[in-house]
C-alpha cells in the first residue's frame, strides 16, 4: 500500500440514495472498487490467476485511490467497495448503505503513533503536541492508546494535520508525535532518526477491520454470485498463507502498487489477513473488538463524538455474516 487508508466524510447523500435503489442488471459484471491496502491488494492474486472466471462469476475490479473509491460507491458506480468498517458507517450516514459480507483483515501494526526522540511511551505525551487527522481512524487509535495509560485527549494538544503531511510535521518539529498509517507512518520513522512507534494497531487488534462492503440491492439480487466472490477470496487467503505460494502472492501484490516484493512484505506484516475460521469468529455478535459488531459500536461512538456524522448508526445493520458463515 502506498497504503492510503481510512475515514473520510462523504457528502453525497442524494447520489448515494439513488445508488441504493438502482436496479442491478444480472447480465452485468459485478463491479468492485479496491485500493492500496494489503488486505485489498490481495484480490489482485485472483484477478491475475483468472479465478473468478473459473468460479463462474463475472467480476470487474476497478483500482482507485481510497477516498475516490468510496465516492464512486456512493454515486452508484460500483456494486461493492473495499473500505474500513468505520468508513462503511460514514458512507451509510451520508446515504449510501452497505452490507459487510467479507472481513478481509484487521490492521495489525500499520497504523501507528510515532514520537520524536526522547519520547519513549504514551505517558510521555502529556502536554505535548500530536499531529493527527482529526476524525480519522488514527485519532481513534490515539484515544485508545491514551485511555490504556489512564490519560484523556485533554492531556495532549491535538494539531489537525492531513495524514500524508504528518511525516513533514514531525520532521519540522511542529509536533512531538504523529498518528498515521502506512506509508506515512513509515515515512515519518525514516524522516526523523531516533523516532519510534510508541503505540500501534497491533496493540488494539480489531479496532480497524478492512472489509468488502456491498450495495444491499446488489446483494439481494445476486446472492449466489457474491457467494462465489467470497469463495474466491478464501482461495486467495489459502494461497497467501501457504509458505510454498506466499512469495508469488506477495510478488503479485507488490507489482500492483509498484513496490519491490521485499519492501511490500514489510507492509504485509502489519496486516492480519483473516482465515475463514478467524473471520467467522469475528462475525459473531459481541461487545469487544474481537467482534466486528463490537468494533462498529466503538467506531460509531467515536464518529458521533467527533461530529463525523450527527446521529448514531444502526451498526448491526451494516453487517451480514450469512455468506461467510455458509462457506
Amino acid at each position: 500500500m502506498k497504503l492510503t487508508h481510512r475515514m473520510k466524510f462523504l457528502a453525497a447523500p442524494v447520489a448515494a440514495l439513488a445508488s441504493a435503489l438502482l436496479p442491478i442488471q444480472a447480465a452485468e459484471p459485478l463491479k468492485i472498487g479496491y485500493s492500496d491496502w494489503p488486505g485489498w491488494v490481495a484480490w489482485e492474486v485472483a484477478v491475475q490467476k483468472g479465478w473468478f472466471k473459473e468460479a463462474g462469476v463475472d467480476v470487474e475490479f476497478e483500482w482507485f485511490e481510497y477516498v475516490p473509491s468510496m465516492e464512486a460507491f456512493a454515486a452508484g458506480k460500483l456494486d461493492a467497495v473495499c473500505m474500513t468498517n468505520g468508513d462503511a458507517l460514514v458512507t451509510g450516514a451520508t446515504g449510501a448503505p452497505s452490507k459487510t459480507i467479507i472481513l478481509n483483515d484487521y490492521s495489525n501494526g500499520n497504523d501507528m503513533i510515532v514520537a520524536k526522540p526522547g519520547i519513549e511511551s504514551l505517558k510521555d505525551l502529556k502536554g505535548k503536541k500530536i499531529g493527527v487527522e482529526v476524525g480519522f481512524v488514527d485519532h481513534l487509535l490515539l484515544l485508545k492508546g491514551l485511555e490504556s495509560v489512564g490519560m484523556k485527549e485533554s492531556d495532549v494538544e491535538l494539531v489537525n494535520v492531513p495524514t500524508n503531511e504528518t511525516p513533514k510535521a514531525l520532521a519540522s518539529g511542529d509536533v512531538d508525535a504523529i498518528g498515521a498509517w502506512q506509508p506515512s507512518s513509515g515515512q515519518a520513522l525514516k524522516a526523523v532518526p531516533g523516532s519510534k512507534a510508541i503505540y500501534t494497531s497491533k496493540d488494539v487488534p480489531g479496532l480497524i477491520y478492512d472489509v468488502l462492503a456491498v450495495n444491499p440491492a446488489s446483494l439481494s439480487a445476486r446472492p449466489d454470485d457474491w457467494k462465489k466472490v467470497a469463495q474466491v477470496w478464501y482461495k486467495v487467503v489459502d494461497y497467501f498463507n501457504d509458505p510454498k505460494t506466499r512469495p508469488e502472492a506477495i510478488k503479485i501484490m507488490a507489482a500492483r502498487v509498484n513496490l519491490s516484493p521485499e519492501e511490500y512484505a514489510s507492509f504485509v506484516e502489519g496486516t492480519k489477513i483473516l482465515t475463514l475460521e478467524e473471520a467467522k469468529a469475528a462475525f459473531k455478535v459481541g461487545p469487544g473488538l474481537d467482534s466486528v459488531f463490537g468494533s462498529n459500536k466503538v467506531v460509531d461512538d467515536f464518529n458521533v463524538a467527533n461530529k463525523v456524522y450527527e446521529k448514531a448508526q444502526p451498526t448491526a445493520d451494516y453487517i451480514d455474516p450469512a455468506i461467510t458463515n455458509s462457506l
